[in-house]
């Protein structure tokens, strides 16, 4: 599982749903060693507290960091996969640009201030060594903290063995009251009381804790996973039966840690406990490489005899004994295996089963994919991109197996185009890009099949989008020779489709509208509503760059209706967008201004990144034409800093919106207050969607309307605003990036408008203005 985290995110992970105990003394230590080196490295065996000791260092460090403090747990990847589009993405570095994931991550880091945690290493070492070693190169700012059952063994690591927590000496005599001070035990305790709700050490019992932490040598994951006997056993019992499994296993390999082995001895007695069927789903539960649902379960577990019926009962049993964990969402459930117990099971799978699984989980997730797919035009659209993100480790498990096993390549095919909303409207293109550029290469030598032809079409649409414009042009001109050859009419459509947009985005309107033309109506013939709206709004869009800007609204207009019939979002939006350019260019800012309005409040669910950025830009324009100049800039700063998260500029989209784009710039600085700065607050920041997204639905007041209330301008209505705070003009003009020289002339004319002759004066009239 991936957790995108940032400075809240520590304590909203699933690691930290129960109470935190123990730990002072490695905490400080744990502390010290990343103050001092850029590399820290928390190793021991699996269950010994890695991760929870990583993430309270975390929790503690991330407001010494400008940046904060982020999480990335690798668990979910495969031995010796890469790590960087993982990092990417929990990062929220939006895979838009062609660069390397690598190279994105280093590029993205090199100016910040944070704390990166990257949690369970062990099986992905080359990778985190390789991204590690250039972070640390390019980024002198960030600081590195990771988890690992062997170090990184790379220069300059600072390595801190991880400990099990305190336990009191079985021959020493303790007081009852005096055992919580060690910190096995008050784990136990604590956990003990979620099962037993008046759990209590009594003389009775006490001996028994003692020895049962003792044997567990104090490791907290053994703890809790024995905790869980406690609803149907007693201490002593339990202590009984581990005793017992721990002789069974006390003549295994000598070079193994002690610590290792009596892990393993519990989950091999937590194992044993499970009925035949529990086993069985133990283990085909492993083939999934982070969270998943009830149904997915389901899907997974029905062959060989075994039906989908028993899942529920047998989740539950697995739950009860802490094999399982649940992660709540309103009212959705989804249930995840530790990596421990996760590779427990797997380990216990035959070769047979284990590939009869992983082709169920494949195409379990392809036909979710192919779903959203074909139901896209429908008022599910929103449910099923957000389940595309929930399930985004499953999916790209699934398509690697698919791509590295023989015969399965028509299937990662079209797993690779059923994701192809995900690439697009996620950010995701990079990774779309590699992942459709590997399928295509597994061709070479084989017959041409409509699976191929839809994979270049799509990898057409991704290049474009990044900007690799001739690239996108030869898929397209590929695509075109195996649909010829297939006689496809589906995928000749769509080769006229993305040549349309290759057509808008190299400047030659003229072609890209009769494209579309044929596109919307060959679309239209073969029946795919979702194709035949996307190339309507896109028409729109050549349409209106082209000059014809009433033709264009038509255009989106009939799309508009189309998607509202259908209850489709994603159309809608882009329509809005392109319609607000339209009325924009009619003079109609009024109505430009509510159409990008409504494109951007369908995407405070919806969060499509191109389209945030430019509704937002469109926005910046309205504002330059009516002489809002602030406000334009604040507005093409937040645009940009979306842009630059893509690792892209609005130029990709072709000459025509590039060179409205310059024109509306040049307007503002040319229309700016002497002194006053072209730069925006959000120059030097990179938005999330949301906060982009935020920022331009924002209803500041017309200048006009102020006027009309007050005598101040907009600006010295700021300035006024942050004097009455006891701001001094030097702090005024860092608050607005302006020069102070800027700053005392406003002042000046905002104590000669109001008739006053001190701050204090401003700041009382401030004061009565808000009381109005």
């Amino acid at each position: 599982m991936v957790n995108r985290v940032g400075s809240q995110s520590f304590a909203t992970s699933s690691t930290a749903s129960t109470s935190s105990v123990g730990r002072r003394r490695e905490l400080k230590e744990a502390r010290a060693t990343v103050s001092r080196s850029r590399l820290t490295t928390l190793t021991g065996p699996g269950g010994v507290g890695k991760t929870r000791l990583g993430m309270e260092v975390g929790q503690r460090l991330q407001t010494h960091f400008r940046d904060g403090a982020w999480m990335v747990d690798l668990g979910s990847l495969n031995p010796g996969a890469p790590i960087s589009p993982i990092v990417a993405s929990a990062l929220a570095i939006q895979d838009q640009s062609n660069r390397g994931a690598l190279e994105r991550v280093t590029d993205y880091l090199q100016d910040k201030e944070l704390l990166l945690f990257l949690d369970n290493c062990e099986h992905v070492l080359s990778g985190a060594g390789e991204l590690v070693d250039r972070v640390l190169a390019t980024a002198p700012g960030v600081r590195i903290l990771t988890t690992s059952r062997e170090p990184l063994s790379m220069a300059g690591e600072a390595i801190y063995p991880v400990p099990p927590l305190a336990t009191p000496s079985v021959e020493d005599d303790h007081a009852v009251q005096d055992l919580e001070r060690f910190e096995s035990i008050a784990l136990f305790v604590d956990r003990a009381r979620n099962v037993v709700g008046d759990f209590a050490i009594t003389p009775e019992n006490q001996r028994a804790v003692i020895e049962l932490c003792t044997r567990l040598d104090g490791m907290p994951l053994a703890i809790e996973l024995a905790v869980a006997r406690l609803q149907s056993m007693s201490v002593t019992q339990l202590l009984d039966r581990l005793d017992q499994r721990f002789r069974l296993l006390s003549r295994g390999s000598r070079t193994a840690q002690p610590r290792h082995r009596t892990l393993q001895a519990l989950i091999d007695w937590s194992y044993e406990l499970c009925t035949p069927e529990e086993q069985v789903l133990w283990q085909r539960l492993s083939v999934f490489p982070s969270s998943f649902d009830l149904e997915a379960a389901e899907e997974i577990w029905s062959f060989d005899g075994l039906v989908p019926d028993l899942v529920l009962d047998l989740l539950d049993r697995l739950v009860a004994k802490s094999i399982l964990l649940t992660e709540r969402n309103g009212e959705a459930v989804r249930y995840r295996q530790l990596m421990t117990v996760r590779e427990y099971g797997a380990d216990r799978l035959n070769d047979g089963a284990a590939t009869e699984l992983r082709r169920r989980h494949r195409d379990c997730f392809l036909r979710r994919a192919e779903t959203m797919v074909e139901q896209w035009s429908t008022p599910r659209q929103g449910e099923f991109i957000l389940r595309a993100r929930t399930e985004r480790p499953n999916s790209m498990a699934a398509l690697q197996w698919s791509v590295a096993t023989p015969g399965e390549i028509n299937a990662a095919a079209r797993l690779a185009v059923a994701l192809r909303h995900h690439w697009v409207s996620d950010g995701y293109l990079s990774e779309g890009r590699f992942w459709l550029d590997r399928v295509l290469g597994e061709y070479d030598d084989a017959p041409e099949r409509h699976e191929r032809g839809s994979a270049l079409w799509v990898v057409a649409w991704v290049s474009l989008l990044q900007g690799d414009h001739e690239a996108g042009a030869e898929y397209l001109a590929e695509c075109r020779r195996v649909a010829t050859a297939l006689g496809d009419d589906g995928l000749l459509a769509h080769t006229e489709h993305w040549s349309g947009l290759y057509g808008i985005f190299t400047g030659d309107l003229s072609s890209a509208i009769v494209h579309y033309e044929r596109a919307v109506a060959a679309h239209d013939r073969v029946g795919d509503l979702s194709a035949r709206l996307t190339a309507q709004f896109q028409l729109g869009m050549a349409q209106v760059f082209h000059g014809d800007p009433r033709i264009a609204l038509a255009t989106c207009d009939r799309a508009i209706k189309s998607a509202a019939e259908h209850g489709e979002l994603w159309t809608r939006a882009y329509s809005l967008w392109i319609s607000g350019i339209g009325l924009w260019m009619m003079g109609d800012h009024s109505a430009a201004r509510a159409a990008a309005k409504d494109a951007l409040t369908i995407q405070k669910n919806f969060h499509d990144a191109i389209c945030t950025a430019l509704t937002t830009e469109l926005l910046s324009w309205v504002a330059a034409s009516t002489r809002d100049f602030p406000r334009a800039v604040e507005l093409s700063g937040a645009a940009a800093s979306v842009w630059r998260s893509l690792g892209t500029t609005i130029r990709a989209f072709g000459p025509h919106i590039d060179e409205i784009s310059r024109a509306s710039a040049k307007r503002v600085g040319q229309g700016l207050e002497p002194g006053t700065s072209d730069s925006s607050p959000f120059e030097h920041k990179r938005l999330t969607k949301e906060e982009a997204i935020a920022v331009a639905l924002a209803e500041p007041q017309d200048a006009d309307q102020e006027t009309d209330i007050q005598p101040l301008t907009r600006k010295e209505w700021q300035v006024a605003q942050l004097v009455a705070r006891g701001l001094t003009n030097r702090q005024v003009a860092e608050e607005l990036v302006v020069s102070p020289r800027t700053v005392d002339g406003h002042v000046g004319r905002i104590l000669t408008k109001l008739d006053v002759t001190t701050r204090m004066h401003i700041a009382s009239w401030v004061d009565g203005r808000r009381g109005m």
